[in-house]
């Protein structure tokens, strides 16, 4: 008799695997240039067609491997990095695992050719099987070619994005790897067209200017921190650049990217009251440390670590960031910074360490062949001196039959043979459904109506009293003021607003990538009569905006819509539209004494409004105290 429980095979068993280290083309990129890193790359090139969907090429020019070495990278745990089981406590290395290669060939056609300088081997694996192994000369280093990604798990491969979204994925990949490595020449061709490419000269300053534009590298700050266990050292931004999502936030352990969300709080908390509300910061920012304190054996895709002393890492650059920017720029303080003593041992035992759906529009095929690529004399300088109506009419409510004649086809219904209860049944829900479509015709999704209100007065500027059927009504002044203010502009997108033209047309550094993107981005913003042309490479430009975007800060606005579409496909322009008028109108108005009839068409107009019980942000916009509950107050 069989057992029921069975070892699986090399292949099912590195499938699994490719499902946690391999999740789409960026993890196959992630992958391989952190093997090229390893081998000692100092220029490493990334090829990709449609988004890493169709093929990956990965060239480096790293140590290599010979032609036994090059069989055993595809066994499963197969790696040069670590020996022994203290190994792990040491890693210098991003890879250690011996995962990445086998598993990426399980799910893929995968070519790699590789040469140690004497040795040099072509071998191709087809989802889990050689079927090429050979001598050929190449020159020293690797190239690995992988195509047909997911195509045998098709499951994992309708959930991938769109190749465009996957393409920008990898730029953002391949610019966290070279802030990481300054000193390793990256290169990214996607579509035959180089996307991103950074000199390896060494020059922080210059990746971070190449990856964010000029405006952030002139605001950078050098960082330099450095305790018993741990040195921070690169540049922050000052807030004066701030992002809408941490995009640009790069925190690094021993130059590996890692993602850890209590140093992104440290880092926020180091800019204290200078960094806006649902802002994030630039930084570039690598801490090297023992690799003792260092866990990086949590995941497969090595992006979650663990770390000793974590507090005081927190501290430490909490600290140091405040200290950079109050000697940069004055930086508001909400509450005082409170400095937390450590000791500081004298030796260190690394023994101890042990233990909603819409139709969306196509994506247009036509790009712009021919991009100017203009560069600003300022550009070169700064790198040198210090290390950019739906008109159809609404279709009418299907109806629904519930009888047995409507259900059955003609044949079958006029062969069933009806006995009298049911056709009893068959009259009361023939008389039911006739109710019942009348019934639904008719209904409609009702709103939730906007109580009567009586204005009593106006509380210090701030709050308007208001008498209705539930209670007392207090109103938020100011957010009432931003409701009806936002719901004027929404109405006036219903025909196009007057535009002006700019004399300094706003630019705005993007990558590569967005440029590439540029069809569907336009797509979606003309709802606000926003239009964006390509301005060299990596740039966007904005020649004319609507008149109620003089409102607003353009600049900020333009660039946030322009940043939403790094990690989204689709970006809500309106809802973000209504999110920033919001703020605006809220900064700038004051706590005003209203007369009575003000404060009465303030009500009118919010009342009139799409959503008047609730802000872009999701505040209430009034309050209503029963009488029940002041009753109890008298008590």
């Amino acid at each position: 008799m069989m057992s029921r429980i069975q070892q699986l095979d090399a292949q099912i068993a590195n499938m699994i695997a490719a499902g946690e280290v391999v999740e789409r083309p960026m993890g196959v990129v992630k992958e391989l240039v952190e093997n090229a890193i390893d081998a000692g790359s100092t220029r490493i090139v990334v090829s990709i067609t449609d988004g890493g969907i169709e093929k990956v090429q990965v060239e480096d020019n790293g140590c290599g491997m010979d032609h036994i070495d090059a069989r055993l990278a595809f066994l499963r745990h197969a790696t040069s990095k670590i020996r022994v089981q203290n190994d792990l406590w040491n890693i210098h290395t991003l890879g250690f695992r011996g995962e990445a290669l086998p598993s990426i060939a399980s799910v893929s056609k995968l070519t790699m050719n590789t040469s140690d300088g004497n040795d040099a081997t072509h071998i191709v694996m087809e989802y889990g099987k050689e079927t090429a192994y050979e001598a050929m000369a190449c020159p020293a280093g690797t190239s690995i070619t992988v195509e047909g990604l997911f195509y045998h798990t098709p499951a994992r491969l309708k959930h991938l994005r769109s190749a465009s979204y996957e393409a920008s994925l990898i730029q953002n990949l391949l610019v966290s790897f070279a802030l990481s490595h300054p000193e390793i020449a990256f290169r990214l061709f996607s579509q035959d067209k180089e996307a991103f490419r950074t000199s390896g000269n060494g020059n922080l300053l210059e990746v971070l200017f190449q990856a964010a534009g000029r405006p952030a590298a002139e605001n950078a700050v050098k960082i330099d921190l450095n305790d018993f266990d741990y040195r921070v050292s690169g540049y922050i931004v000052k807030p004066v650049i701030t992002r809408a999502s941490r995009t640009m936030e790069h925190v690094f352990m021993n130059h590996r990217i890692v993602r850890d969300f209590k140093l992104y709080k440290a880092i926020q908390d180091g800019y204290g009251n200078g960094l806006p509300a649902g802002r994030y910061p630039l930084t570039v920012l690598n801490i090297d440390m023992d690799p003792h304190l260092l866990d990086v054996n949590v995941h497969p895709s090595k992006w979650e670590v663990r770390l000793s002393k974590e507090t005081q890492l927190e501290y430490l650059i909490r600290d140091g960031i405040h200290d950079a920017l109050s000697e940069s720029v004055p930086v508001p303080e909400s509450k005082p910074v409170i400095r937390t003593p450590y000791y500081h041992p004298q030796s260190f035992d690394a023994e101890e360490l042990r233990p909603k759906d819409m139709p969306v529009s196509e994506e247009k095929t036509e790009q712009t062949e021919s991009i100017r690529n203009r560069q600003n004399p300022r550009d070169s300088q700064l790198i040198q001196k210090q290390e950019t109506e739906n008109t159809e009419p609404i279709p009418e409510p299907e109806t629904i039959v519930t009888s047995q004649s409507a259900i059955l086809p003609a044949e079958e219904s006029r062969n069933t043979a009806e006995t009298p209860v049911q056709s009893e049944i068959a009259q009361d829900n023939a008389l039911l459904s006739h109710y019942s479509v009348q019934e639904q015709t008719k209904y409609k999704p009702q709103k939730k109506s906007f109580p009567m209100m009586d204005v009593i007065g106006q509380y210090k500027g701030k709050w308007i009293l208001c008498a209705c059927e539930k209670g007392l009504a207090v109103i938020d002044q100011k957010r009432a003021m931003a409701v009806a203010e936002t719901q004027k502009v929404i109405d006036s997108l219903q025909k196009a607003p007057v535009m002006s033209s700019l004399l300094v047309p706003i630019t705005i550094h993007a990558g590569s990538d967005l440029v590439s993107r540029l069809g569907v981005i336009n797509d979606q913003v003309s709802c606000l009569y926003i239009h964006f042309e390509p301005f060299g490479s990596d740039t966007l430009m904005v020649r004319e905006i609507p008149s109620w975007l003089q409102d607003l800060d353009p600049s900020a606005f333009l660039e946030d819509l322009v940043d939403g579409f790094r990690h989204e496909e689709k970006v809500d322009a309106l809802a973000q539209l209504k999110k920033e008028m919001a703020k605006a109108i809220s900064l700038r108005s004051q706590n005003t004494n209203l007369g009575k009839e003000e404060m009465q068409s303030l009500l009118t107009q919010l009342s009139q409004c799409e959503d008047p019980f609730v802000t872009a942000e999701g505040k209430p916009v009034f309050v209503i105290v029963d009488e029940k509950t002041l009753a109890r107050g008298f008590r």
